[in-house]
């Protein structure tokens, strides 16, 4: 069957995020927009909308038009949302990077974008210049003050006039992030105006933001999560957003109990850190009154302590950066299921598809998750292939997570069809660390896997098949994908086994990989399951 929202649909004006966004901006325009949380430092809702507009001018002015791609390589600072919204302003796409890559990374993401500018930090500028050998990019900038590099303050030096830039808000990209989608390496996703936009009216439907919201910016922008719920969501609503470039507890604490945060979207294993760490009874935090949890499973007994602890209301979200993306959430104004990730938003539907039949599952039976809304990307950048793996032709995206729906409609998702990894809520695709291992010299073959890990969600774990006769290590191969890919995606640990499992075609049967672990884990003996 399909599940609707219940709540009411919501109307979706046709018109450009930024546009949408600051619809309201001047009726707050001496307030706090965003803060630097080390710092302090503060920008007003004048001065960032002021600050888009010249710094749209000033990429005009450089020849960066409609359609033309700038690439954001930041941790969160304030400046980040004048780039991305200048970018949107100037009829470009941001194709946001996380700050943790590696110049090889960067380059991979800068090539399949076609980014003609890129903007960083001046402690990445070093690994920029690097990754840009080779791409499109005619110039660097940097926020703050760097030699070799271009002050992005110098975007909103000038007076050249605004562009005048006819956008098609349900054809037209804003933003291109990358996801590995349900397998393979990371693939640019394809989001519109229509798309972010309608996300932003979804999501306001059930979270109710208020301009007296005060919420903490710890998810990185450069991610869906941050860059829609947070960033775009609390500007729309006239709030205060306080930056974090990195997350570190103490200076976490320290912010929500300086600036008194009211709203916090988290993941797992920040919520499993104000549940149990000591150190959050050194602060004051009690004006925090709300969390969501989304970006990968939040236990229901951490959930619970947490509440416990801190008597405050915390509920699950779920989405995927191909919805935009935000797709369900359990609701302040209705019954929270702390095991589940709540009901569809308005304006969406959703499925669960039996895998063997791919028919509709019976009530409260799991399959895979199947969703249709207005947030559904427009496809895969120059991949039609995985756009129709991922997007059948009636609308629907595949998820490759397996749930099952109760009677009340809330989703419950308890597995992935995909072979994704979240470490803390980060996607880290196995293929992608097997091209690494693979190349070590003592490595014949491998297969990587997720293993549960009670601070990450998951960890990546490697089977290796060693060359005969050649040493080596569990250490030295975690050391080896260590000094080659993102910390994030580090392989945490490294087991060595006769031959990898695989079907006649060769794809890797990572369930009976999964079921060794499992049995290990559980003390049986590998093969006893």
């Amino acid at each position: 069957m399909i599940y609707r929202s219940p709540y009411p649909d919501v109307d979706i004006p046709d018109i450009p995020l930024q546009d949408f966004l600051f619809q309201h901006a001047a009726n707050y325009s001496d307030k706090a927009a965003l803060i630097d949380g080390p710092t302090g430092r503060t920008l007003t809702y004048g001065e960032l909308v002021a600050a888009v507009r010249r710094t749209a001018a000033g990429l005009a002015g450089r020849g960066f038009g409609k359609g033309d791609v700038l690439a954001i390589y930041s941790p969160n600072v304030p400046e980040y949302a004048i780039a991305f919204f200048a970018v949107a302003t100037a009829g470009g796409v941001n194709t946001t990077v996380n700050p943790l890559y590696r110049a090889d990374e960067l380059n991979r993401q800068l090539l399949g974008s076609g980014a003609t500018l890129l903007v960083t930090v001046p402690q990445f500028l070093d690994k920029a210049t690097q990754a840009i050998a080779g791409t499109s990019v005619r110039e660097i900038f940097v926020f703050g003050d760097a030699d070799g590099a271009t002050p992005f303050a110098a975007l909103a030096d000038g007076d050249g006039p605004l562009p005048t830039i006819e956008i098609n808000p349900r054809d037209d990209l804003v933003a291109l992030p990358y996801s590995s989608g349900t397998t393979g390496l990371p693939k640019g996703v394809m989001l519109t105006h229509h798309n972010l936009v309608s996300n932003l009216c979804q999501t306001h439907s059930v979270e109710q933001l208020s301009e007296d919201e005060v919420l903490i910016g710890i998810l990185p922008f450069y991610h869906i999560y941050g860059m829609v719920v947070i960033m775009s969501g609390a500007l729309r609503a006239g709030a205060t957003i306080v930056t974090m470039p990195r997350f570190d507890l103490e200076q976490f604490l320290e912010l929500l109990q300086t600036h008194a945060v009211t709203m916090a979207y988290l993941v797992p294993p920040i919520v499993l850190a104000l549940a149990k760490h000591p150190l959050v009874d050194n602060y004051d935090i009690t004006a925090l009154k709300n969390i969501l949890s989304g970006a990968a499973p939040l236990p229901e007994p951490v959930a619970k302590a947490c509440i416990d602890r801190h008597g405050l209301m915390l509920r699950q979200g779920y989405g995927l950066t191909e919805t935009s993306p935000v797709t369900h959430a359990n609701g302040k104004d209705r019954e929270i299921k702390h095991d589940s990730v709540g009901v569809a938003l308005p304006n969406t539907e959703y499925r669960i598809v039996d895998l063997t039949t791919g028919t509709d599952a019976d009530s409260d039976a799991v399959g895979e998750v199947w969703i249709r809304g207005p947030q559904v990307m427009k496809g895969y950048l120059n991949d039609p292939e995985a756009t129709t793996e991922m997007l059948d032709a009636d609308g629907w995206l595949h998820t490759g997570d397996i749930g099952r729906a109760d009677a009340d409609g809330y989703l419950f998702v308890v597995d992935r069809v995909k072979e994704l990894i979240k470490y803390k809520g980060l996607q880290v695709a196995p293929a992608e660390l097997e091209g690494v291992i693979q190349a070590h010299p003592a490595v014949a073959d491998v297969a990587v896997i997720p293993v549960p890990d009670v601070e990450a969600g998951e960890i990546p774990k490697a089977y290796v098949v060693q060359i005969p006769n050649v040493a080596v290590t569990a250490e030295a191969i975690m050391d080896y994908v260590a000094d080659r890919v993102a910390p994030h995606k580090k392989v945490r640990a490294v087991e060595f086994i006769d031959a990898i499992p695989k079907v006649a075609s060769g794809k890797i049967l990572r369930r009976e990989l999964r079921d060794r672990e499992r049995a290990a884990r559980e003390g049986a003996r590998p093969g006893s399951v």
